[in-house]
């Protein structure tokens, strides 16, 4: 009797200094870190128990998400950010605000930008993904630091080298030659050849099955396969975007979670076997000791990588099954999404804006005439990169972009405390007319005429791919994969934006979406 009356006493004990621990990191401490920002000027919304600054910003979006802009108005800050734009104009650039009990600092002004992402960048790490955004895409190239992901970057480097990546433009091209010819077909079976695309949809579909071939090669059937688990898993990430993170809640077997854990052994099974086969196929398993290391992977994605993850010659480059199949999550959900919405935006802009859809046709046609682009007439498409150069700084697919302080830091003139989290908000940044001029609201692609260090005040002020050593590897390709596909549809159509517009843009957490789609009115060139 007498040690079970010690035994409960000491859980008591335990319960009760659990609870203090949990109750003062919900209220003295978001009260003591309030005020140390408060004394160094930077101010923001008041913390609230639990939810910290949750409620207002899922006020302020929900009434965000009711405004329909007006389709020649680039200012999307009020309907993207509609919280950051709010709090800026109150507490200015910088400010303090709470996700739950955790603090985090809006950084706009380029200096500390350039300091947190480049000059410094080793002061701040990538923020910890949620369970759901794990499951996504696991610990691939963007959710890991320091001596781990400079081994993963030397592996994966390889196989977006330019030269590399110049040999997917053919199969880029046919992919985008299927899409098209159905849109031909289409426009051919009505009496007036004046087809409505619904390009949000066909983009999809198309940059999945570009990422598809070229990640996967022969496997690309596969590929699609996990595709389809992989856009439902990621529909319920997006839906986790605004809730607080309860520890152990990742554990709990609910309806939510059983299906997150269903799709994503689904998606690690079927890469394990597109990786299982292409390693029996080569003879380069790295449990294969007899292998001969001359035989090649592929010349796809995947196999370019196998290639550096399983040469014998370079122990510190090998990776595990693991690590394979979550740099494959990586390339193939980020390789279809930026590029998917790159060529949204810019037909949309291309549509509002005709005179640069005839300048960009002219150029396609005496650079490539009917031709199929490769990647020389490509490499001489000006005006073609400099509108998806704007496009990207207009409608960045990336609307944030989040760090986090690794070590106690000095930014400007603040002191950040470690673990605090920064987020840089691309979609005001690009506005920023001290930096972009006062036409930074405006679609004008002749600032990049002389490139992306001389189109602003500040030579690092494009941030769509980030900037410094973790700049988005997969930059190349999707630019690449973009001028192939407008340069083709400019062969064959003019088109323009349906009356059914709506222009809504949205940030869904994971890319910058219209958010009733966009359609668009399309008309043969050659009957």
């Amino acid at each position: 009797m007498g040690y079970l009356a010690v035994v409960l006493g000491t859980v008591s004990v335990v319960l009760i200094s659990c609870f203090w621990k949990a109750f003062m990191h919900l209220t003295w401490r978001p009260y003591v870190i309030t005020q140390a920002y408060r004394k160094q000027g930077v101010r923001g919304p008041a913390y609230r128990f639990w939810s910290g600054s949750l409620e207002e910003i899922r006020s302020i979006r929900k009434a965000a998400g009711e405004l329909i802009l007006d389709t020649h108005s680039h200012d999307i800050t009020t309907r993207v950010l509609p919280h950051f734009a709010k709090w800026i104009a109150e507490y200015g650039e910088t400010f303090l605000f709470w996700i739950g009990a955790q603090p985090l600092i809006c950084i706009s002004e380029q200096e500390m930008i350039k300091q947190v992402l480049a000059s410094k960048y080793g002061s701040y790490a990538r923020t910890d993904p949620s369970p759901a955004a794990m499951a996504l895409v696991g610990k691939g190239l963007t959710n890991i630091d320091g001596s781990e992901w400079a081994r993963h970057r030397r592996v994966v480097n390889p196989a977006f080298a330019m030269d590399k990546l110049k040999l997917f433009t053919r199969t880029m091209a046919e992919c985008a030659r299927s899409m098209l010819e159905a849109w031909q077909d289409d426009a051919d079976a009505v009496a007036d050849h004046a087809k409505e695309v619904e390009v949000a949809r066909e983009f999809q579909e198309l940059t999945a099955n570009v990422i598809s071939h070229t990640a996967f090669g022969s496997s690309y059937s596969e590929g699609k396969e996990v595709f389809v688990a992989q856009k439902e898993l990621q529909i319920l990430v997006i839906e986790s975007f605004l809730n607080v993170n309860i520890p152990g809640f990742r554990y709990v077997p609910s309806r939510r979670n059983l299906r997150i854990w269903n799709l994503e052994r689904r998606i690690r099974n079927k890469f394990m076997g597109i990786i299982r086969d292409r390693l029996g196929r080569t003879g380069n398993g790295n449990d294969n000791d007899d292998g001969d290391d001359d035989v090649g992977c592929g010349n796809d994605l995947l196999g370019l990588m196998l290639e550096a993850a399983t040469r014998k010659q370079d122990e510190q480059k090998k990776m595990s099954m693991d690590e394979i199949i979550d740099e494959c999550k990586t390339f193939f959900i980020a390789g279809h999404e930026t590029t998917s919405h790159l060529l949204i935006w810019a037909m949309f802009l291309l549509s509002t804006n005709l005179q640069w859809q005839e300048k960009l046709r002219e150029e396609v046609l005496s650079e490539c005439g009917m031709e199929v682009p490769n990647a020389d007439t490509l490499a001489n498409l000006k005006l073609v990169t400099m509108v998806l150069l704007e496009a990207l700084r207009i409608y960045s697919p990336v609307a944030l972009l989040r760090r986090k302080a690794a070590k106690d830091v000095t930014l400007g003139n603040i002191n950040i405390k470690k673990n605090t989290l920064l987020m840089m908000p691309i979609a005001v940044v690009h506005r920023n007319k001290e930096v972009w001029g006062d036409d930074a609201n405006e679609f004008n692609p002749l600032r990049f005429e002389n490139g992306i260090l001389k189109a602003a005040a500040h030579p690092s002020a494009f941030l769509s791919f980030s900037i410094g050593p973790r700049a988005c590897i997969g930059q190349n390709f999707a630019m690449l994969e973009a001028k192939t596909v407008i340069a083709m549809i400019l062969q064959r159509f003019s088109f323009s934006l349906s009356p059914k517009y709506k222009h809504a843009p949205i940030d869904s957490a994971t890319m910058l979406q219209p958010q009733y789609g966009v359609p668009i009115v399309l008309r043969p060139l050659h009957l």
